[in-house]
C-alpha cells in the first residue's frame, strides 16, 4: 500500500478502508515522519517511516498532517451559542470541526443560575455521545460566576460569591472539565484547594487582583490563566498584577492570538515565558458568519471587520477559529509547525490531563488535520472517522 506521497483523497480512502493504513507526513512529537500510519478502534495503533524536516516538508506539495485541534474555550459559532441551550452546542461542534478542531470544552457566560443549570442540560446528551460530524465535546468550562465584577470584560453583570456546592451541583447536570475563578475574591483560595481535590482543573480570570493574590492562587492549587492579558490585572514594574503572575510563574496559559485580543509583541512576550503556553479562539456565535448582530450569553454583540464587540466597543469574544489559530501563530508570528501545532492541540491537552489527544503517536485518537501547503484544511478526521463539509 506504500505508494509514496499521494494525494488528500488517496489518503482519506485508505484511512476509512481496510487496512486501516495511509501514507503521508505526519507531525509527530519528534518530528515530521514520511511513512505509514494505520487506525485501529478509532485509535492509532502504529507509526512506520522516515524522519524528515519541516522545510522538506514544506517543499512539497501535497497534504501535511497535523495533530487534530484543541479548544478548551469556546463560546460558539455558525450562528449558534452555548447559553441558547437546545441543539446549539452541536450545531457549534460541527462548525469547529470543518475547521480542524477535533475536541473542545463548551464555555458558559455568567448568569443567573438557572440559566447555566439550562445550558449544562442541553450540552449533557452531547458530551454523553459524540455528535456526528463534530469536534468530540469533551465537557464545559465554566467561565464565572465567579468573577472581579471590576474585570467583567464582556461578561455580563451577574457575578457569584464562590461556592464550591454550586460547582459540584452543577457538575451532576454536565461534566465541568474547567473553572475559571477571579482570585482576590473573598475564599477564593479555599475554594481553589477544594475544586484542585475534586478534580477540576482551576485557571485564574476576569480579575483586578494584585500580584500577591495571584500567586497565593496558584499556590492553593490553580493551574493556568484565562486569555491572558485580557480582563485582567496589568503588568507594571512597581504592580506586577495577574498578567505579572502569569509571566513570572506559569506553566500554563491560554491566549486569544486573532491580533486583536493581543498585540503580537505581547504574544511573543508570553511564548517565552510560559513554557505550556495554549491557543483558544474564544469563539461566539459569529464565528464563520457574516457580519451583523449576534448573542452572545445575554449580550448582543456586533460582528464586524473581523471581531465582536458590545454597544460600548469592548471586545466580546472572537470570531477566530483554530485553523486561522495555527496561520497566525506561523505567520506573523513566525513559529514553525512543530512549534505551532504544540499551542493548537498538545500543550491544551496534557493542560487538561488528556494523555491520548493533541498528538500523533500509537495509543492516541486518530485525530488528524489534513492541510495543504498553505495551511488550509482539507480533510478532518476525528477519532478515525473522516468528517464530511472540512
Amino acid at each position: 500500500m506504500d505508494t509514496g506521497r499521494g494525494g488528500a483523497d488517496d489518503i482519506l480512502a485508505a484511512i476509512v478502508s481496510p487496512p486501516h493504513a495511509f501514507t503521508g507526513d505526519f507531525l509527530t512529537p519528534g518530528g515530521f515522519v514520511h511513512g505509514r500510519l494505520w487506525v485501529d478502534g478509532g485509535r492509532i495503533s502504529a507509526i512506520e517511516g522516515s524522519p524528515c524536516d519541516e522545510a522538506t516538508v514544506r517543499a512539497r506539495s501535497g497534504p501535511l498532517v497535523l495533530p487534530g485541534f484543541v479548544d478548551l474555550h469556546v463560546h460558539g459559532g455558525g450562528g449558534a451559542d452555548v447559553m441558547e441551550g437546545g441543539n446549539a452546542v452541536a450545531r457549534i461542534a460541527r462548525l469547529h470541526a470543518r475547521h480542524g478542531t477535533t475536541s473542545l470544552l463548551a464555555t458558559t457566560m455568567s448568569a443567573p443560575r438557572a440559566e447555566i443549570e439550562a445550558a449544562l442540560r442541553a450540552l449533557a446528551p452531547t458530551c454523553r455521545q459524540a455528535e456526528p460530524e463534530g469536534a468530540r465535546v469533551l465537557g464545559a468550562h465554566l467561565e464565572g460566576p465567579y468573577l472581579d465584577r471590576r474585570r467583567l470584560g464582556a461578561q455580563p453583570d451577574f457575578t457569584a460569591p464562590v461556592s464550591v456546592d454550586e460547582v459540584l451541583a452543577l457538575h451532576a447536570l454536565a461534566p465541568i472539565r474547567l473553572v475559571t475563578l477571579a482570585p482576590g475574591l473573598a475564599g477564593a483560595c479555599e475554594a481553589i484547594t477544594a475544586l484542585r481535590d475534586h478534580g477540576f482543573v482551576v485557571q485564574l480570570g476576569h480579575s483586578d487582583a494584585s500580584y500577591e493574590e495571584g500567586l497565593a492562587a496558584l499556590r492553593c492549587g490553580a493551574t493556568g490563566f484565562t486569555h491572558l492579558f485580557n480582563a485582567m490585572s496589568g503588568l507594571h514594574h512597581r504592580a506586577p498584577g495577574l498578567v505579572g503572575v502569569a509571566l513570572a510563574h506559569a506553566q500554563h496559559a491560554e491566549i486569544i492570538p486573532d491580533l486583536l485580543h493581543v498585540h503580537p509583541g505581547a504574544i511573543q512576550v508570553a511564548l517565552r515565558a510560559i513554557p505550556g503556553l495554549y491557543c483558544v479562539t474564544d469563539s461566539t456565535s459569529a464565528a464563520a458568519m457574516p457580519d451583523g448582530d449576534y448573542t452572545l450569553g445575554r449580550h448582543r454583540v456586533t460582528k464586524c471587520q473581523g471581531g465582536v464587540r458590545l454597544a460600548d466597543g469592548t471586545l466580546a469574544g472572537s470570531t477566530l477559529t483554530m485553523d486561522q489559530a495555527l496561520r497566525n501563530l506561523v505567520a506573523p508570528l513566525g513559529l514553525s509547525l512543530g512549534q505551532a501545532a504544540q499551542r493548537v492541540a498538545t500543550h491544551a491537552a496534557r493542560y487538561l490531563g488528556l494523555a491520548d489527544r493533541g498528538a500523533i503517536e500509537p495509543g492516541a485518537w486518530a485525530d488528524l488535520v489534513v492541510l495543504d501547503n498553505a495551511l488550509q484544511v482539507q480533510r478532518v478526521i476525528i477519532e478515525g472517522d473522516e468528517i464530511a463539509g472540512a
